[in-house]
């Protein structure tokens, strides 16, 4: 079974570091932000946030792997991974979250499998 959180491996849509995107973005595939984004973020797949990415933003998707910079909730049907070099400010609703040491979380988590898969739906 290949790691759920490996980007390199798969196929995926890329906002790169000079990209700026205000609005509100959805999609259906992987996606990989270095860029900055401001407003709401919809997957119904993988969203990374890369080392150079800084984020203000609410995100619901399957799988948030967060590397760089978040200032927003999120919301994980599956689950929620903060990288040593992650910074989130903001709420965590997923059934499995994963804080490796050193990252930086400011917020509250909520590991209700039920709350977390119906709202990432409903988004």
């Amino acid at each position: 079974m290949s790691n759920p959180y490996d980007t390199a491996s798969e196929r995926m849509s890329i906002l790169p570091p000079t990209m700026r995107f205000k609005g509100e973005l959805s999609a259906d595939e992987d996606l990989l932000i270095q860029g900055s984004i401001e407003g709401t973020i919809r997957h119904s797949q993988r969203v990374t946030i890369g080392k150079e990415g800084k984020i203000k933003a609410s995100i619901a998707a399957n799988i948030i792997k967060v590397e760089g910079t978040v200032e927003g909730d999120l919301t994980a049907a599956h689950s929620v991974y903060l990288d040593q070099s992650g910074n989130l400010r903001g709420n965590i609703r997923a059934p499995s979250v994963n804080l490796v040491e050193g990252s930086k979380f400011n917020g509250s988590v909520d590991m209700d499998t039920k709350v977390a898969s119906s709202t990432a739906r409903a988004k």
